[in-house]
């Protein structure tokens, strides 16, 4: 039998539970401005700002940032990137 110990941390990474605790305490987590989408996986969530909401990159993420620290969660900043996508009409019409 394993001993009790005390965690301060909402989701156990590793855990089986892990994945579906975290989309049930993300379930609150939604973007700021329309037209941007939060996609949850596992315990990973994407943040999807069309180009046309670009301007407010940097709020939504500051967003993100405060509901983990408000959820006893950690952003990995190492597993945060950014990716643009250009459609190949857009290159075609400059």
């Amino acid at each position: 039998m394993s001993e009790l110990v005390n965690t301060h941390a909402s989701i156990i990474q590793g855990s089986g539970l892990g994945p579906a605790a975290y989309v049930v305490n993300a379930a609150d987590l939604r973007p700021i401005y329309p037209g941007n989408e939060l996609v949850e996986y596992a315990d990973d969530t994407y943040l999807v700002i069309p180009a046309i909401n670009n301007h407010a990159s940097e709020e939504e993420v500051q967003y993100v940032q405060e509901w983990a620290e408000e959820n006893n969660l950690r952003l990995n900043p190492n597993k945060c990137k950014e990716i643009t996508f250009q459609s190949s009409r857009a290159k075609a019409r400059k």
